[in-house]
């Protein structure tokens, strides 16, 4: 079978032997399946989320095949329900079908007549849950990159994203820890036609020992001691969406190999399985080192990062874009202050020379940790660690010049009169000002 979302199969069924004897079956053939014994307990379950087919008895006590079939269109109208009734119930089935049923199958009866109408139930399901998630996408109110940034390097990065969405390249992420290197993937994932698919976030780094290959590629039942049922690994689970490797670098060669397998052939092989699966997917990968450094230091394959190194992205440092640094702040105190219900504090002295002056080698992760603490009231003078003076007194100036600009355009919601009124500016020497520092006024409107 195809092995592609949704597969899940939800059998209702009194007849203890009869039930439990086709789960078995069907789970060997790939299928996750959950067996209730009434109606009434595969209604407990069931909601409008559900990835899969409903096979049902058509005869049972308390509420009967038919009625389970009312309660589910109640439910969820695109669910498929397949029936299994006796010979001497088929005007019944056929009642059924009328009523919205999508198949019935005698029993007894052939499991390869069963499991067509599943297939085809199936494609059936996952196109009306596609269609639903493209309406609900269609629906959002833009889908901006959170990728926050005035900078020249950002504005080319998110231009750049912009471009690659929806193309079917993979792409290597390059950046120091902290950067956002995440945020980049999943803006990637979210601007293109996949990102009503799944969104696989995989950190190589923190894969246990001894399980990496399982967690990653999956394996059957019986494939190993402990492996009582079939696990869809990480690889798998991103099929038609979007698998994100965080920390590539740090993977071990013999899964390397197995990788590159993966990315070559766009299919995958689980531990036991015997036939490998075709895959539809789009793979991201990230560094937080120099990948071809990687490759001549001999702890990176050369193979697998040639066919990574597809399109390399870089994230730059905040070092390297000082002036993101009021923005990504400001984002981040906004975000703490509407979780804890609160209005965003005002900065102290302290507070706004350590964002201006320090370097923040834990980049964005280190902002977002100052943001909290400046919220909570932990960023006293005396606990503030500041960077020595040398940045030169016209590069200092200008960042606190930039820091009031920012400030006021935010307590005005971006109103440049009202703006050049509280600095006490001409108009021109403000926008002369806002073109300097990279700030538009329209990046704040709605916010006051």
């Amino acid at each position: 079978m195809d092995f592609a979302r949704p597969f899940a199969i939800a059998l209702v069924d009194d007849d203890d032997d009869f039930r439990a004897a086709l789960a078995e079956r069907l789970e060997i053939e790939g299928f996750d399946v959950t067996a209730h014994s009434s109606a009434e307990a595969a209604l407990k379950a069931l909601d409008p989320g559900f990835l899969g087919v409903v096979v049902s008895d058509l005869r049972m006590p308390g509420l009967d095949g038919r009625q389970l079939l009312s309660r589910l269109q109640a439910i969820d109208d695109g669910l498929p329900v397949i029936m299994m009734t006796g010979h001497g119930d088929i005007e019944d089935a056929v009642e059924a079908l009328r009523h919205g049923a999508y198949d019935f199958v005698a029993k007894p009866f052939a499991f390869d007549r069963l499991l067509g109408s599943l297939k085809r139930a199936l494609e059936k399901r996952a196109l009306v849950l596609d269609n639903r998630r493209l309406s609900a996408a269609a629906a959002e109110v833009g889908l901006e990159l959170p990728l926050i940034g005035a900078s020249e390097t950002m504005v080319r990065l998110r231009d750049t994203i912009a471009q690659l969405a929806d193309a079917r390249l993979d792409v290597l992420i390059e950046g120091e820890t902290g950067v956002g290197k995440e945020v980049v993937a999943r803006a990637l994932h979210n601007g293109g036609r996949r990102r009503i698919h799944p969104f696989v976030a995989v950190n190589c780094g923190a894969l246990p020992d001894g399980l990496i290959e399982s967690e990653l590629f999956g394996h059957e039942a019986g494939a190993f001691p402990g492996a009582v049922r079939r696990r869809v690994g990480h690889i798998e689970h991103s099929h038609r969406g979007t698998l994100f490797l965080d920390e590539i670098e740090s993977m071990p060669m013999a899964v390397q190999i197995k990788l590159l397998r993966v990315i070559e052939e766009r299919e995958v092989q689980p531990i036991g399985a015997t036939q490998p699966r075709p895959l539809d997917l789009r793979i991201l990968a990230s560094s937080k080192v120099d990948l071809e450094e990687a490759v001549g230091a001999g702890i990176f394959r050369s193979d697998l990062y040639y066919r990574l190194n597809v399109i390399k992205l870089r994230v730059a440092p905040l070092r390297e874009r000082r002036d993101d640094v009021p923005l990504l702040f400001g984002h981040f105190l906004r975000r703490a202050a509407a979780r804890e219900g609160r209005a965003p504090p005002s900065m102290s002295a302290t507070a706004r020379r350590r964002l201006l002056d320090h370097d923040w080698p834990g980049n964005v992760r280190e902002l977002a940790h100052f943001a909290e603490r400046v919220l909570a009231g932990l960023e006293e003078p005396q606990s503030a660690t500041q960077s020595p003076p040398g940045n030169g007194l016209a590069e200092s100036l200008a960042r606190y010049e930039s820091q009031l600009i920012l400030e006021a355009l935010e307590y005005w919601g971006g109103d440049v009169v009202a703006v050049a009124g509280s600095l006490k500016l001409p108009r021109k020497t403000l926008y002369d000002k806002l073109q300097r520092h990279r700030l538009r006024p329209a990046d704040f409107r709605g916010r006051k």
